[in-house]
C-alpha cells in the first residue's frame, strides 16, 4: 500500500502524521526523535507537563520502553483487551522516554491498536508512535475524517484518509485509561473498554 510506504518513510525521517486507530484519529511521530516530540507538542499546542499516550505493536515493543510488565497485568489486561481500546500506564525506562512524552514524570501509556493501518505504521518504523488524538489541545476528538480540523491539517507532513474501525461502527469512544503504576489500579479515564477494579 503506498500510502502506508509514504507514511513510514516520513515518521523514519521525523516527520508528523495523522492517521486513522481504532478509536478515533491519531497525531504521531516517532518516539526516539525528540525534535519531532517537540514539534508535535507545539501543533496540538500540549501543554508539556501532560503527558501523550505511545503506540506498540507488541508486548516485546512495549517492555522495551517500560520498567517492567507484572504478570498480572498481563493476564488481567493485557492478554483480554490487546490489540485494543486499552492504555496501560506503567512506570518507564526514562533514559529510554523522552522527557515531553512522560509529562516530566516517570509512567508512560501503553496501548497496542487494533487497526491495520496503524499497526503496520509501527511495525514498519520499528519504534513506538506516539498517538494522541489529531486535535488541537481542549478541542473535540475527531472521530471521522471529516471531524479533522483543517488548520491541523495543513500543520503535519501526512494525512490518512481511513476510518477509524469505531468510527465506522458508530462507537465514538476513546481508549479506556488504567493506570497500573499504582496500588490498587486507578481507571483515569473511562472510554470503549469497560473495566470493572
Amino acid at each position: 500500500m503506498r500510502e502506508i510506504e509514504r507514511a513510514v518513510e516520513i515518521l523514519k525521517q521525523g516527520g508528523i502524521v495523522i492517521f486513522p486507530t481504532d478509536t478515533a484519529f491519531g497525531i504521531g511521530c516517532r518516539i526516539d526523535d525528540e525534535k519531532a516530540v517537540e514539534r508535535l507538542f507545539k501543533i496540538r499546542k500540549r501543554p508539556l507537563t501532560q503527558a501523550t499516550p505511545v503506540l506498540v505493536d507488541s508486548i516485546e515493543m512495549a517492555s522495551d520502553y517500560v520498567q517492567s510488565i507484572p504478570d498480572v497485568v498481563e493476564e488481567q489486561l493485557i492478554d483480554k483487551y490487546w490489540p485494543g481500546a486499552l492504555t496501560i500506564i506503567l512506570h518507564c525506562k526514562k533514559d529510554k522516554v523522552p522527557e515531553f512524552v512522560r509529562g516530566g514524570g516517570s509512567t508512560i501509556g501503553v496501548r497496542m491498536p487494533n487497526h491495520p493501518i496503524t499497526f503496520k505504521l509501527i511495525q514498519k518504523v520499528g519504534v513506538p508512535i506516539l498517538g494522541p488524538s489529531a486535535n488541537f489541545h481542549g478541542e473535540k476528538t475527531p472521530y471521522r475524517f471529516e471531524d479533522l480540523d483543517s488548520k491541523l491539517i495543513k500543520l503535519v507532513d501526512y494525512v490518512f484518509q481511513g476510518h477509524p474501525l469505531q468510527g465506522q461502527a458508530f462507537l465514538p469512544f476513546p481508549s479506556t485509561v488504567i493506570d497500573c503504576s499504582v496500588k490498587p489500579w486507578r481507571i483515569v479515564r473511562e472510554g470503549a473498554i469497560k473495566l470493572e477494579l
